[in-house]
């Protein structure tokens, strides 16, 4: 009861914010080039569906891939990182600085190393994406207490066996929150890409859009890519639910309505 509860008091603010905003463009007059009605902005989206539409689609691709490639090779570098010394002490500040590099900067350069094509944008979405699931990775595997290793060598379980029973188990919660991390700052890199070089796809409507002051479908492509983000951050979470539903995270509810009956 309490989830439904929480729920509804976010939907019923963001409704709120949203009433507040169509009143204050109302009473105040406010130029549509300034600031549109959510109203206005609902219905030029309405109006220009055929437009976004594919270019959702266009900007999904690397969008999606480039997380899914940021995912297996996040976490396959932080086993390298947590199991290797050597490779710690040579890699892992080159990742650091790599992540400090500002990705926009070299955006151009991916253009000219792998064109204009789907590749550059999976890279540059990747690159932004990876940095947050390699570290919490790397602190979800050295943050498992050594208790839990040594009860799992004294049943002579093998090294592969601890791996899958008692690591990644243990690791799951972390890996799970930087995926998400990952997961909302896939749309910011694949609307950078975007940017940077393409004739298509949601970020080469807003550049078009805001170029020819038409602000109100600026706001519907920020509004449609917001939900793209969100799409992509529920799944990653309804697939959190599915493989760790016996963590604490997943059951706040229950801790809720204890805490209030006591």
């Amino acid at each position: 009861m309490g989830g439904w509860m929480r729920q509804l008091q976010t939907v019923a603010s963001l409704v709120g914010a949203v009433l507040a905003w169509e009143l204050a463009v109302r009473i105040f007059k406010t130029p549509e080039y300034i600031l549109p009605a959510p109203s206005k902005v609902l219905y030029d989206l309405f109006r220009n569906y055929a437009a976004v539409l594919p270019a959702s689609y266009y900007t999904m691709q690397p969008m999606v891939l480039g997380f899914l490639v940021a995912v297996v090779l996040g976490v396959l570098l932080a086993l390298l990182v947590v199991y290797s010394h050597l490779f710690e002490r040579i890699f892992y500040p080159l990742l650091v600085v790599l992540q400090i590099i500002p990705k926009i900067a070299i955006a151009p350069l991916f253009i000219i190393w792998v064109g204009f094509g789907l590749p550059s944008k999976v890279l540059l979405v990747f690159l932004l994406s990876f940095f947050p699931i390699v570290v919490n990775s790397i602190v979800a595997f050295k943050s498992i207490e050594s208790d839990v290793y040594d009860l799992a060598k004294s049943y002579r379980a093998s090294r592969l066996k601890i791996f899958w029973r008692v690591e990644l188990p243990s690791a799951l919660p972390s890996l799970f929150a930087g995926f998400k991390v990952a997961a909302a700052l896939s749309a910011t890199a694949a609307v950078v890409a975007e940017f940077v070089a393409s004739d298509n796809g949601l970020g080469y409507l807003l550049l078009n859009y805001n170029g020819n002051l038409n602000t109100s479908m600026t706001f519907a492509v920020i509004l449609v890519l917001s939900l793209l983000g969100l799409i992509l951050y529920g799944v990653v979470e309804l697939i959190e639910r599915w493989a760790i539903p016996w963590h604490v995270s997943q059951r706040r509810d229950d801790f809720t309505v204890g805490k209030s009956g006591v």
